[in-house]
């Protein structure tokens, strides 16, 4: 690979990379995914900006327009090297920097929740930003930075039980991102899903593991293939191997709480119970990481794109990176509305 995966998979929070230096590195900031990535696109496509509290997800008890609780690694990584990427939704013919990511993103063309032509899968944000810059007879910028995160919606919600077709998917998205010109793409596998509070829950762990290990497995081929590509820059970001460590070590992470247990009880569509300390939850829901997740998530993105060696692990490290989950987005019983609510 053009880097090596970060196996090891940790970066000191107090390793924080200055924010000025960063923004010299890259021009602009696109993003390319879920849930775990989406910073408003559902929220506005449901009315948010008209009555919060009955978009999806609602505020409260999630942040406007995030997932979580607060910011997510997203927020992170763009304020570290300067770049804050607009919404899709607002903006959809932009070729300036852009946040195409969905709650709800199959790794294809549709979403898994919400069948809706407005609400692409990553394939399909792909194929959306590619218009955009034919339109405009446009180059991709090649000092841009081009992250991609998806795949576990196929997997939760999209009955998809062979791998190969969803990191197909991914790998075709990554190489449409290349052919018009992006040359520094970040690639996150997916973490543990039978570890996901929801699976824990349902008792349906085993096959989710199996299915994360055959998925990360195949994508790390799939990189291998643009080895070829000069001048193309794919980042692997190791979610699975921090994601591991965090759960079976929290408390070294700080997070107090049993990792099976979310702070939000209950769905998007039906929340029976908040608790008041999310940020010692490594999940704020069943599906989603609390931003003090995403915190660690976005510092392992951060060391991965500066080409910083990953320091191993040790005890005495309380506070050290998480990966987060593949994320999946909203639930099939809001689903209408926001297809009725999408232009």
């Amino acid at each position: 690979m053009k880097k090596a995966l970060t196996t090891a998979g940790f970066v000191l929070l107090s390793f924080m990379l200055p924010g000025k230096a960063m923004a010299s590195n890259f021009s602009q900031f696109y993003v390319f995914g879920d849930s775990l990535s989406d910073t408003g696109n559902v929220f506005n496509a449901s009315g948010g900006q008209i009555n919060p509290g009955t978009a999806i997800p609602p505020n409260p008890p999630y942040a406007p327009g995030r997932f979580s609780n607060g910011d997510i690694w997203v927020d992170f990584v763009g304020d570290e090297i300067g770049v804050t990427p607009t919404l899709f939704r607002d903006n959809p013919t932009s070729t300036e920097s852009t946040n195409f990511a969905i709650g709800g993103s199959s790794s294809g063309f549709d979403n898994a929740l919400v069948p809706n032509p407005n609400l692409p899968g990553i394939l399909g944000q792909v194929g959306l930003f590619a218009q955009n810059l034919q339109a405009n007879n446009q180059q991709a910028d090649p000092n841009a930075l081009y992250t991609v995160w998806g795949g576990a919606n196929d997997y939760l919600f999209g009955g998809v039980t062979n791998p190969q077709q969803t990191v197909g998917n991914l790998s075709n998205a990554i190489g449409a991102l290349t052919q018009v010109g992006a040359k520094n793409i970040a690639v996150f596998n997916l973490p543990d899903l039978g570890q996901l509070p929801v699976a824990q829950a349902m008792n349906t762990s085993a096959p989710l593991t199996q299915l994360t290990d055959a998925h990360n497995a195949a994508l790390e081929q799939a990189l291998d293939s643009f080895n070829g590509n000069s001048g193309v820059n794919i980042i692997p970001i190791d979610i699975n191997s921090v994601f591991n460590q965090v759960v079976a070590n929290p408390q070294e992470f700080g997070f107090t709480q049993n990792p099976a247990i979310p702070c939000v009880v209950g769905d998007i569509g039906n929340i029976s119970s908040v608790c008041d300390n999310p940020n010692e939850f490594i999940f704020f829901d069943a599906f989603h990481p609390s931003s003090k997740s995403h915190r660690l998530v976005a510092d392992v993105t951060l060391s991965a794109i500066k080409h910083e060696t990953i320091p191993e692990p040790s005890t005495v490290l309380s506070m050290l990176a998480i990966g987060a989950i593949g994320g999946v987005g909203v639930l099939k019983r809001k689903g209408k509305k926001v297809s009725k609510l999408s232009k």
